[in-house]
């Protein structure tokens, strides 16, 4: 019986943690599920947000003064709503997203490897991004400069001659 006496005081001061989800975060998580109570508070208050907004419109200094009841409420509604409960609901959220969020970002990586493939075959790549020629392109690519190499002959010969005409 002592043991149980000793190891439950333990457990309620494990479960009185502040939160929900004592997990922590990396910064840039901690950023993503404060984005998600933003949200859900302005959600939430969508309706104050929205009276301040269109009495503020066209206004300038003087929304300090007119807007003040909208201002007012819409203040009180989100210091309302901005509640550690709400804040667990965003970690919850955030968590239950989370296998979304990765198989989204798997897809659009796939995507980007599928697009990178497609690009160096088009344009004839190999991995380190430089051009490649099988034999059919560097056949019509020797036959390309063959006949630029003619075009420039026969125009040249040309100006001659017409160089030529001139002087006589």
């Amino acid at each position: 019986m002592a043991s149980t006496s000793s190891s439950s005081p333990t457990a309620a001061a494990h479960t009185s943690l502040p939160s929900r989800n004592p997990i922590p975060l990396s910064a840039g998580q901690e950023q993503q599920v404060r984005e998600l109570y933003y949200k859900r508070v302005r959600t939430i208050c969508a309706d104050e947000i929205r009276d301040f907004a269109s009495c503020a419109l066209n206004r300038t200094i003087s929304a300090t003064w007119a807007c003040r009841a909208q201002r007012l409420s819409m203040n009180k509604c989100m210091i309302l709503h901005a509640t550690r409960e709400n804040q667990d609901i965003a970690r919850e959220e955030w968590f239950a997203t989370r296998e979304q969020r990765r198989a989204e970002r798997e897809e659009k990586e796939r995507k980007r490897v599928e697009q990178e493939k497609f690009h160096r075959e088009w344009w004839g790549l190999d991995e380190q991004g430089r051009r490649v020629m099988d034999e059919e392109r560097l056949k019509r690519y020797d036959e390309e400069v063959r006949t630029k190499a003619r075009e420039e002959e026969r125009k040249r010969d040309e100006e001659g001659g017409a160089e030529v005409k001139k002087r006589r």
